[in-house]
């Protein structure tokens, strides 16, 4: 009994001496773990962000969907960019063009009128005389009998424009063959505007009224018409730069750029004809009567004659 007691006592207190029993396997294995655990982060040192997993394609989409503030022109926008591009056409295969949208045209403004109101006026026959140096012949021809009857049934319909003279009278402008086909049916008198202008404007409107009225226009009643009408404009110019009264569409140009405009033609071929007036009579003659073609006549009104 007494050495029970002992035993006891021995287990209570621990040994005094000898080696340290042996520890059991589980102390072992949790020792274990606990050297290959990582180590606790200290609190000075930042904590790593943990890796998130990649969202799925599912997960995109609910996540792009669920996007707040996300406007209809930003989806579109990225609809666009991701569309597919058109294909490029086939080499060879023609161009397809957009329609050209046609111009709107403009509104239809009032015709030009001029300064004060202009009067017909009935004028004799006999008062009425030929523009001086009047370019363009009046011709007893089939035209000239043509409105000869035309006149006598219906009159003249559209007024000459002429202007008063110093002598007395009034000069034709613009009217020569009405009055003459006037003569011929029977009338006195004849509807005409009386219009106060200088000797420049008078050629300028000669001019530009039997170019465009008449039909048939002789090589050399052109190139004397032309030569007038470039001189009227010289010295219409000079006056009006003088006076400070210059068109301004005009400023800056020559005058046979000016008279090229108003004719319809180019500038080369006002000089040419202008060039026609050298030729002597007995070649202009030639030259109206298609003897000699407009070429040829041109060169040869560089030949000066040697008397």
């Amino acid at each position: 009994m007494a050495d029970e007691k002992a035993k006891i006592v021995t287990d209570a207190t621990g040994p005094s001496s000898g080696p340290a029993p042996a520890q059991p396997e589980v102390d072992a294995q949790v020792s274990k773990q606990e050297q290959s655990a990582p180590e606790a982060p200290t609190p000075d040192k930042a904590e790593a962000p943990a890796q998130k997993e990649a969202p799925s394609k599912k997960d995109k989409a609910v996540q792009k969907s669920a996007q707040p503030g996300k406007t209809e022109k930003a989806a579109l926008s990225e609809k666009t960019e991701k569309a597919p591009k058109a294909p490029s056409p086939a080499k060879g295969a023609p161009e397809v063009k957009a329609p050209v949208q046609a111009e709107t045209p403009a509104a239809p403004a009032e015709a030009p009128r001029p300064g004060k109101e202009e009067q017909i006026v009935y004028i004799k026959l006999s008062e009425l005389h030929a523009f001086k140096n009047h370019p363009f012949q009046v011709r007893n021809d089939e035209e000239m009998k043509a409105m000869v009857s035309s006149v006598r049934d219906k009159g003249v319909t559209q007024p000459a424009i002429v202007r008063p003279r110093e002598d007395g009278g009034y000069e034709i402008v613009s009217g020569h063959r009405r009055q003459k086909a006037s003569e011929l049916a029977g009338f006195v008198d004849m509807p005409c505007i009386v219009r106060d202008l200088t000797d420049e404007q008078a050629i300028t409107q000669m001019v530009e009224d039997n170019t465009n009225q008449r039909e048939n226009i002789l090589p050399s009643e052109r190139a004397k018409a032309l030569k007038m009408q470039l001189e009227a404009i010289k010295h219409q110019g000079a006056k009006e730069a003088t006076s400070g009264q210059l068109d301004p569409k005009d400023a800056g140009r020559r005058s046979n750029e000016i008279v090229a405009e108003r004719n319809k033609m180019t500038v080369k071929q006002v000089q040419r004809y202008i060039k026609l007036n050298d030729l002597v009579p007995d070649l202009q003659k030639m030259m109206d009567a298609g003897q000699i073609k407009f070429t040829p006549a041109v060169e040869l009104a560089y030949i000066k004659p040697k008397n």
